[in-house]
């Protein structure tokens, strides 16, 4: 059984899964609960949070009929951050062949780069190796070699952060098998792994955040959140229409569009006004102009991080997903702004209790426990955790030390 449990700034998800024996992904439980207690990803009370975990956790302990004890727990927040890291060692063995030591030094080599105390490492990715000059190596063991070179990706978070989002889980009753960056779980959901290799940009567009992560070749190079998302929006619309948040909220998702052009000038909308109980009308191109420009901003923000990391390496355009993510016209204008591909993904390819799951707000969710399911049974995982946080990632690096 493998549990995933996705933290958010508006909701907490619980999803229990397993993997069955043709190796799909089936959904036996889930709870969705709003969330309380968080502000842009992070921990902000201690007491509301436990409670919005403990709550999402036994809505899904009711559905599936199973007791979670542990799960897979995203991370995310403007304190996520990576760096690229390599690492060179000479290869050891008499006869000059690659083993599994060899690589596990070269890797320690990279990851021991200058990371501030106030830091904890998530991930360490391998990207690739490079044997005696030759680039391209996706697994080198065995192969003949004098020098041993690692490229490695890596994600580190703010360690109080972290240890405060631990302290929660732990305190709703469940213990971490590993934590996983927000947009890398998202990715696992989303993205094909052609266009991993072909280089793509996953953008989890979420109520306080965007969880964001380019990839090429195969694993991702740069990770990273920007402190903006769906309440922004919400923000703007109630501030320039002088309504409530609420009002402002079913104001975007049932009348919203990034589209103008889709919009016309005669349409009104009535709507609930601050200090007049009465209301008044609305033009729905007001709306729909605010909206717009601060997703086009969103964008914007979005290109700068994109093209800071790694312009033209990203043939495959941009895959959006998150509850953000569903608000009309919004790839017609990211593909404006940005000048690349963009389409709204949804997870798929899941068994069981999934009517309402396959959407782009469950992408996270969904995607931890195809995390998990990526280590069941496997020699490694494709990414690496570090510390080891629970039992199952403890026996995960246990084979990785025995087996090649």
């Amino acid at each position: 059984m493998l549990v995933g449990i996705d933290v958010g700034t508006t909701k907490v998800c619980a999803l229990i899964g397993e993997v069955m024996r043709d190796g799909k992904l089936n959904v036996l439980g889930h709870g969705t609960v709003p969330a309380s207690g968080l502000k842009k990803g992070v921990v902000v009370n201690i007491d509301q949070t436990v409670r919005s975990i403990g709550d999402a956790v036994e809505r899904a302990e009711r559905l599936s009929g199973f007791k979670i004890d542990r799960a897979f727990v995203n991370v995310g927040g403007q304190h996520v951050e990576s760096q690229n890291s390599t690492g060179q060692v000479a290869v050891t063995a008499h006869h000059r062949e690659v083993t599994r030591e060899d690589i596990n030094r070269a890797i320690e080599v990279a990851r021991a780069v200058s990371i501030p105390s106030n830091r904890e490492v998530l991930h360490v990715e391998r990207r690739g190796f490079i044997v005696d000059g030759q680039e391209g190596v996706k697994d080198p063991l065995g192969m003949s070699a004098l020098r041993l070179e690692v490229e490695t990706h890596i994600v580190t978070a703010g360690a109080t952060a972290v240890q405060n989002l631990t302290k929660c889980v732990g305190a709703a009753g469940v213990k971490i098998d590993e934590l996983v960056v927000s947009s890398l779980a998202s990715a696992e959901a989303v993205v094909s792994e052609t266009e991993k290799d072909l280089g793509v940009a996953v953008a989890d567009v979420g109520a306080g955040t965007i969880d964001l992560a380019l990839f090429n070749e195969g694993s991702p190079f740069h990770t990273a959140v920007l402190p903006i998302g769906g309440n922004n929006v919400t923000n703007d619309v109630a501030i320039g229409i002088k309504t409530s948040l609420q009002v402002a909220e079913q104001l975007k998702i049932q009348h919203g569009t990034c589209d103008l052009r889709s919009v016309s000038g005669d349409d009104e909308i009535g709507v609930a006004v601050l200090g007049d109980e009465a209301g008044r009308t609305v033009s729905r191109l007001e709306v729909c102009q605010i909206i717009e420009a601060r997703m086009r901003e969103t964008f914007e923000l979005l290109r700068s991080e994109i093209t800071a990391a790694g312009p033209g390496m990203l043939p495959a355009g941009l895959v959006l997903t998150g509850g953000a993510a569903q608000l009309a016209g919004t790839a017609e204008l990211g593909r404006e702004v940005l000048g690349m591909p963009v389409r709204i993904a949804a997870p798929s390819g899941m068994g069981g209790l999934v009517e309402t799951l396959l959407t782009p707000a469950h992408a996270t969710a969904i995607g931890l426990l195809q995390w998990g399911a990526a280590g069941v049974g496997t020699e490694p995982v494709r990414y690496e955790s570090a510390p080891a946080l629970g039992l199952l990632s403890r026996i995960r690096d246990a084979l990785r030390s025995i087996f090649p």
